[in-house]
């Protein structure tokens, strides 16, 4: 066969229109990925998990909650939710599963690694077995707000602080599609804030805080952009117990 000039441009205009399909979903902003499981006794998440969340990052979600690892951003990614579909022929639902990131992991070039119980919720009726039995599956993912009714935003102080020498807190029921990007409490006798480090995943600390209720900002962003601090005032007593979740009477939206 002979081409020319008119063949060839012909061609390349095809490979422009198609090779976008084959990055992106049906949706907009959808990509396609891998993901596998990793099995609990319950089938739930693990306490354990990379961002901190301990026992919430468990059973939030009812225990819909994946590993991540190029989404993980180093721990920026903690709590961000996605839609992930399965596309087996015959095995999957459309609407797919609404996960929260809480752990950090990597599989066979996986984006997700998903617990059971979200695993199984890709499935049509009757098949979550057969799914399970494919081990890894071909997903298509979308970033999606979180969303939790009845709870604002959170402040937990993790379980490792230590009153009042070393303050490490933990952000949950974190609404939205938001990402939070830095962490400042406001030191009163010196009139100014003072930056919290980034422990490792969700967990943010800082050693001899300051005394008194503390007020804290963070910084938020989407995508990355569109930064800016939003405020939580008193939201620690000046008593504050490692362990517990402290209300900020916010939500991110």
């Amino acid at each position: 066969m002979v081409f020319n000039n008119s063949h060839c441009i012909i061609f390349l205009l095809v490979t422009i229109i198609i090779y976008p399909s084959i990055c992106y979903g049906q949706e907009a902003n959808s990509l396609y990925s891998r993901a596998t499981y990793y099995g609990s006794p319950d089938c739930y998440g693990t306490p354990s998990g990379a961002c901190g969340f301990g026992e919430y990052g468990r059973k939030i979600y009812d225990g819909k909650v994946s590993g991540v690892s190029r989404l993980y951003r180093n721990g920026t990614g903690c709590g961000a939710c996605y839609q992930v579909r399965c596309k087996v022929p015959g095995h999957c639902t459309d609407e797919g599963t609404k996960i929260v990131v809480t752990d950090h992991g990597e599989g066979d070039h996986t984006d997700f690694i998903l617990s059971v119980r979200a695993y199984s919720d890709m499935a049509t009726s009757g098949m979550a077995n057969y799914l399970l039995a494919y081990g890894v599956v071909d997903v298509e993912y979308r970033r999606v707000p979180c969303t939790y009714y009845g709870y604002n935003l959170m402040i937990k102080v993790h379980e490792h602080s230590r009153f009042c020498n070393y303050l490490a807190i933990v952000p949950i029921y974190q609404s939205g599609a938001f990402d939070i990007e830095a962490v400042e409490v406001w030191q009163a006798d010196c009139k100014e804030w003072k930056g919290m480090r980034k422990a490792y995943g969700a967990v943010w600390d800082m050693p001899n805080p300051p005394k008194g209720s503390l007020t804290f900002r963070v910084q938020v962003s989407v995508n990355g952009e569109a930064t800016k601090w939003v405020q939580l005032a008193d939201v620690l007593p000046d008593q504050w117990k490692a362990g517990i979740a402290y209300d900020t009477y916010l939500m991110l939206d």
